[in-house]
């Protein structure tokens, strides 16, 4: 084995390396442990004992056929655990506790029943993607449907990272990274022969960037998204402290008019009021039963009213515009949902 090639073995294995450890954090070391955890966890461990085969076989032709046999296999369970990642990390309803092993156990049992009759041994020619290969290619068609249904599932994080009206969180980040990467991975494999050298490097990207962000929220001192997380941690707000939390922002938004701003954020407004961006979100949750969306653009609308009102000078948008809504879309929209009517119509019910 040349140099060039000694790198790039390093680099590829290194990926599926990794990748068994980061498997072995999330099942057992996560502080906070929950449901898509696991499912991670078994992704993580799937994708890298199929990267770990490719590897191996490409740099010893000699390897084992049960171990490029078991490598196969486990193509069967990257699509399975990948939705069932993404289901369980998008549901906020608990499922019933043992619904993922429809989607595990009968791939479990058809590959074992597989293998023992048509080992990879005696039976290459099925396992290829070739002419006659009738397991590889269900395998991949299996992998790729489970990708598609994952993507769907997770279409909400995709909306909101390509959306200029909602703010993507850490999460949504993540599901789209994991949905995307498997996806490449699932491509590099598929378009031609010579992937099996760079699908080492393209999961090790992949699984190098779970680290970093491992790294960032450890250096936050922060739970990671991937920790459960108790919705509220603390008591319920007293009614004594919701009165007061109620009069102080009634005052920062009445005299402040903070709602002018499009781009506000829930963090600015508990700086501003010396609490927790926690204890706030709790506020508006439990005692208004309102979305900090939902309580600004209250605000905006009531603006947004009175200046139809008595404003005759400025156009339908610039008023949505100076009340705080980023878009026309969006006034619109709000405006209806608070009003039952356009601002249009509104406008003209008021001449």
């Amino acid at each position: 084995m040349d140099f060039e090639d000694q790198v790039l073995f390093f680099f590829s294995a290194l990926g599926a390396f990794n990748g068994f450890f980061l498997s072995l954090y999330f099942g057992f070391f996560v502080k906070h442990k929950s449901t898509a955890n696991y499912f991670l966890s078994a992704l993580l461990l799937v994708v890298s004992v199929r990267v770990l085969k490719s590897v191996f076989l490409i740099y010893d032709p000699t390897i084992s056929n049960l171990f490029i046999q078991v490598g196969l296999s486990a193509c069967a369970l990257i699509g399975p655990f990948l939705y069932l990642y993404v289901r369980t990390s998008v549901n906020e309803k608990e499922e019933s506790k043992w619904a993922w092993l429809v989607h595990v156990l009968p791939v479990v049992i058809i590959m074992i029943i597989i293998g023992y009759f048509y080992p990879y041994k005696q039976h290459r020619y099925l396992w290829q993607r070739s002419k006659l290969g009738y397991f590889g290619w269900t395998l991949f068609a299996q992998w790729f449907l489970y990708v598609l249904v994952a993507g769907i599932k997770a279409k909400g994080s995709f909306r909101k990272l390509l959306s200029k009206e909602e703010k993507a969180n850490d999460l949504d980040i993540w599901l789209t990274t994991v949905v995307i990467g498997v996806g490449v991975i699932w491509l590099a494999y598929f378009t031609n022969g010579y992937t099996s050298y760079v699908v080492g490097a393209l999961s090790f990207s992949f699984v190098l960037y779970l680290m970093l962000l491992l790294w960032i929220f450890k250096r936050r001192k922060s739970p990671a998204f991937f920790e459960k997380q108790v919705k509220y941690a603390n008591k319920k707000i007293t009614p004594k402290e919701a009165a007061s939390m109620t009069a102080q922002l009634q005052q920062l938004f009445q005299e402040k008019e903070l709602y002018k701003d499009p781009d506000l954020k829930l963090s600015e407004v508990a700086e501003a009021l010396g609490v927790a961006p926690a204890y706030l979100s709790q506020y508006l949750n439990d005692n208004l039963q309102k979305s900090f969306s939902t309580f600004i653009n209250a605000y905006r609308v009531d603006a947004a009213e009175k200046m139809l009102q008595s404003n005759e000078l400025l156009t339908l948008a610039a008023i949505g515009n100076e009340c705080g809504f980023k878009s026309n879309s969006s006034f619109y929209s709000a405006f209806k949902k608070f009003k039952g009517i356009t601002p249009g119509q509104f406008k003209k019910a008021t001449k």
